[in-house]
């Protein structure tokens, strides 16, 4: 199993910070929630700092749990661990993405996300219901 840490940024407006990966890549083309792989005697929080500073050149503040899934591509076991975040700054630069948008928790289901990050989508949407 892999343990994957994913945020759920948002900025003042309330809009969520979504991200589409790179064609090529797995899961190619679909959108996601940004984040990446936890690594050894590292807390999700941690990873999400790390990753997004790295992937998107921004900053964040991961401040509350939002939820796990557990779910399976193939043989391929991941645990996928959500964050709210909060943006605090930095001009996005992509590297595993290629493009990115702060959308509407309504906005949310116009996209076509990668199956793992489905859960946390239907999540949002009804919370806002």
């Amino acid at each position: 199993m892999i343990l994957v840490a994913a945020a759920i940024i948002e900025d003042k407006q309330g809009k969520i910070l979504i991200a589409r990966r790179k064609e090529g890549k797995s899961q190619g083309r679909m959108w996601e929630f940004p984040g990446g792989k936890i690594e050894a005697n590292e807390t999700a929080e941690e990873c999400l700092r790390r990753e997004l500073r790295e992937e998107m050149n921004i900053e964040i503040d991961p401040y509350e749990f939002f939820g796990e899934n557990d779910h399976f591509y193939g043989e391929l076991h991941i645990k996928l661990i959500a964050y709210k975040a909060q943006f605090l700054g930095g001009e996005i630069k992509l590297v595993d993405h290629d493009d990115y948008k702060w959308v509407s928790h309504g906005q949310l289901f116009e996209y076509e996300f990668a199956p793992a990050d489905v859960k946390f989508v239907e999540m949002l949407g009804l919370s806002v219901r």
